[in-house]
């Protein structure tokens, strides 16, 4: 059984907070610089330049890359052998997030009340989603999640009957419907099977993982693939005026399901996909 204090968690997410808003992900830097090589539209090629030029200056001044500093998603997996002392969990969490985005100088965007529309003035509390996993440590992945790109997303609960082409036709319709609205060349993250809720959670996990790895599961992969091309032959372009790179990636996650149910939940996210990971 091992030993691991509050303070440890907290003063990590407070670091993968900061860290997350001011240097992009290498997978999604990549991607950008891959795109501004294949991309036809002059106009998207010297966005894709401009984007690039925006990480460098966000680097090394010390700045956010994006103006929206997002909500706080967090995702823990607790090994079960891991004893936790200290204060409570949730509170540990939150107050890293506090930390993060206080001393970070970073945006608070986060209301106490959906229709109140109170600024907690600290962007808490994040958005934290547990699991328990086998092991005696601690992986934690921190990913600030704008809303230009969350306010595109889409629950749609197919029949069973509509299949993997209904699944295609739910994604692309809803990427279609995003347009220019979700700052492209965006990232997808697609989340098949479970409940109403779990498919979400899925797609939101979809985009925590490198746009260099495609799924272990056959049909998925090429379903990534192909959902990706379809995508990119809608022509928004990147900054929606134009182009063959209206996507970086499309990220594929599936879970079991009831035999009367094909839930699909589409997360878009912008250029700006932010998300690191540590193990303690």
């Amino acid at each position: 059984m091992r030993t691991i204090h509050t303070s440890e968690i907290t003063k990590n997410i407070k670091e993968m907070c900061i860290e997350a808003n001011l240097h992009l992900a290498s997978d999604v830097e990549g991607a950008i610089g891959n795109a501004k090589e294949t991309e036809k539209s002059s106009i998207g090629k010297k966005i894709l330049g401009q984007l690039q030029e925006n990480m460098e200056i966000a680097a090394s001044e010390n700045i956010p890359i994006c103006q929206d500093t997002g909500m706080a998603v967090v995702f823990i997996k607790i090994g079960q052998d891991v004893h936790i002392e200290g204060d409570n969990l949730e509170d540990a969490i939150n107050e890293g997030i506090r930390q993060g985005y206080v001393e970070g100088y970073l945006r608070k965007s986060v209301v106490k009340d959906p229709i109140l529309r109170e600024n907690t003035k600290d962007n808490t509390p994040g958005i934290i989603h547990y699991e328990i996993v086998p092991g005696e440590n601690i992986e934690i992945t921190v990913a600030p999640k704008g809303f230009g790109s969350e306010n595109m997303s889409r629950v749609c609960m197919l029949k069973p009957a509509d299949g993997i082409e209904g699944v295609k036709e739910a994604v692309i319709e809803t990427v279609r419907l995003a347009g220019p609205n979700a700052c492209p060349p965006m990232v997808v993250g697609v989340g098949i099977g479970g409940t109403f809720e779990k498919c979400a959670i899925l797609a939101k996990k979809a985009l925590t993982r490198d746009l260099d790895k495609h799924s272990d599961i056959p049909y998925v992969a090429e379903l990534e693939t192909e959902l990706l091309e379809k995508i990119n032959g809608l022509g928004f372009g990147p900054g929606g005026l134009g182009g063959v790179n209206t996507a970086l990636g499309v990220n594929v996650e599936t879970y079991p399901t009831h035999i009367a149910g094909l839930p699909v939940a589409i997360n878009i996210c912008c250029h700006v996909n932010r998300h690191i990971t540590r193990s303690i």
